[in-house]
């Protein structure tokens, strides 16, 4: 077995029997033992009482958080002609119709987030294979397929978060970096937690929210008291 750093050892020491605690403490907990020499995101796990292979209970959304993300979005955007203008005034990073599908196709995939006008979904459409599984394929019920491109291109820099429930009914993402003060983390997290229990779907039988936890990148983790994640405690 391979010997524990100081760092690791430390943190597990930290985190030993801690479970099902308060927001606040594990938000504390976090910061403290996220050492690592980059500035950590902080991640949040939420198990929930779905089963996505069935479409009625599939949960996805997307969420603008308080205080952003606190990571650079570089974001993709297919489109022509006068919203190819209006996307690259609103900060896209990359924008382009055909010779995009190319690049993609190529393996080239230089963006975190990417957005379409409804009359390229044709051309987008061919790259689901390739879009899909890294959850990047533009959705309208996300607004990332939309004529509005200034408003998608503003959300995905100012901090929007995209989530979907993967197989196990678990869904993952980042709401911070390490570096935020608590308070800030604290709002972030609840505000996700918020979108996702919104998003429960028709399908949803029993607990939906059955499992909050928290973790930086290089940290252990730790599970968050229910009411304290939803702010009903």
């Amino acid at each position: 077995m391979a010997k524990l750093g100081k760092r690791t050892r430390a943190a597990r020491e930290a985190f030993s029997g801690k479970e099902n605690v308060q927001l606040s403490e594990a938000v504390s907990l976090i910061k403290s033992n996220a050492n690592a020499k980059f500035d950590e995101t902080v991640e949040i796990a939420m198990n929930l009482g779905v089963d996505p292979r069935h479409a009625d209970q599939m949960v996805r959304g997307s969420v603008t958080l308080p205080n952003g993300t606190g990571k650079t979005v570089r974001v993709a955007v297919f489109a022509r002609g006068e919203k190819a203008e209006e996307a690259k005034k609103a900060g896209a990073d990359i924008v382009g119709a055909e010779d995009l599908m190319e690049t993609v196709q190529s393996g080239k995939i230089e963006f975190d987030r990417c957005i379409a006008t409804p009359d390229m979904m044709p051309i987008v459409g061919r790259l689901g294979k390739i879009l899909g599984p890294r959850n990047l394929m533009p959705n309208p019920k996300i607004g990332t397929v939309t004529m509005d491109v200034t408003e998608a291109v503003n959300a995905a820099k100012g901090g929007q978060v995209q989530f979907r429930v993967e197989k196990a009914g678990v869904i993952h993402a980042g709401v911070g970096k390490a570096s935020f003060d608590e308070a800030k983390l604290e709002e972030n997290i609840r505000a996700f937690v918020d979108a996702v229990s919104k998003a429960k779907p028709a399908g949803a039988k029993g607990t939906y929210l059955k499992k909050v936890a928290l973790s930086s990148t290089m940290g252990p983790g730790v599970t968050v008291d229910l009411a304290s994640a939803t702010g009903t405690a």
